[in-house]
């Protein structure tokens, strides 16, 4: 018994306990998480301003009404592409040598979830414009409005970002609103939220407690065909800038109410905006439309419901083009 009478030998049995099960429970785990959980391999580096608008974001407390994580469960799906992974925030380093940088996955959803945000919305216009005003482009939103991001000049300069507002929403009638350095980089943030693709052999987690879809096109059980629903799919992917009265907004978003490209019987122009984006009307003052279709991955079924809805929406009356033309066209697209 003298073992038990000796201090030095508990405490040096003690010790060496502690750190073989510190490096056995901790450490080793640790390792092998990190391992496992590597940022995957296509994960494209925060540009400066980018890292420099997730510091705005934390700082303006984004992350109490807005999470970053898709969960397994069908009802996030339209966040996201897949079920966020541990690799997702694998690359995710300190703010400085002083704070740590958590991963901003948050806690409640009082607005959407903006994980892939920079697939779902990459427009820098709408972002903008959301910004400055949330009820300019959805009316029922209950975000503040971010006006201290934004200025006042009769006569912008220019290497200025003017922002198109609605003259309903602007205080000075006299003045363009410009966008400060403050909310581009926030907005880089935005657009630097993208769900990377994994790599090829690493299996994608799937959607548990999967609903019926309206809003997608495929075979029925019985054989037949589900037609996609045009309305839902309008609301997702286009409602945000093109409103739900398709009648846009002045100076920002255009109209597609009454729209010569809508109303054109040659749907070739239509498809090609839809897929590829489009940039034809920057002396008018709008910006750039992102190219929802192929950033969405929008089948020529789905393609064909939106565009049908837009030609019988709102008083206008095209004739209606089916998914097996609008594949045809894609095809010759590329």
């Amino acid at each position: 018994m003298e073992f038990f009478n000796n201090h030095k030998n508990l405490f040096i049995s003690a010790a060496a306990l502690f750190i073989a099960l510190t490096i056995f429970v901790a450490i080793m785990p640790a390792i092998d998480n990190q391992v496992r959980n590597a940022p995957l391999p296509n994960a494209e580096p925060m540009s400066e301003a980018a890292k420099k608008g997730k510091a705005l974001y934390i700082a303006n407390g984004c992350v109490a009404c807005h999470t970053q994580q898709v969960r397994n469960i069908d009802m996030d799906k339209m966040w996201g592409s897949r079920p966020s992974i541990a690799a997702d925030y694998a690359d995710i380093k300190r703010q400085d040598i002083w704070r740590n940088t958590a991963t901003l996955m948050g806690t409640e959803r009082t607005g959407p979830d903006l994980i892939d945000v920079g697939n779902r919305q990459p427009s820098l216009e709408w972002n903008l414009l959301h910004l400055y005003n949330p009820r300019a482009v959805v009316k029922a939103s209950i975000m503040p409005a971010y006006t201290w991001l934004f200025e006042y000049k009769e006569n912008p300069g220019p290497n200025d970002v003017v922002v198109a507002v609605p003259p309903e929403f602007l205080k000075n009638k006299n003045a363009k609103v410009v966008a400060k350095e403050e909310a581009l980089q926030l907005v880089a943030y935005l657009q630097s939220l993208k769900q990377t693709e994994l790599p090829t052999g690493i299996p994608t987690p799937e959607f548990l407690y999967k609903r019926e879809q309206k809003v997608l096109a495929g075979e029925a059980a019985d054989g037949g065909v589900i037609a996609a629903d045009g309305v839902a799919l309008y609301a997702t992917h286009c409602q945000a800038c093109h409103q739900e009265n398709g009648e846009g907004l002045p100076g920002a978003f255009p109209s597609l109410k009454g729209s010569k490209i809508v109303l054109d019987d040659d749907s070739q122009i239509m498809v090609d905006i839809i897929m590829n984006g489009y940039n034809g009307r920057a002396s008018e003052g709008y910006g750039p439309m992102a190219a929802v279709g192929m950033l969405a991955g929008l089948t020529a079924a789905e393609v064909s419901a939106i565009m049908n809805h837009e030609k019988t929406s709102w008083g206008n009356d095209a004739k209606e083009i089916s998914p097996e033309e609008v594949q045809k066209i894609i095809d010759s697209l590329k």
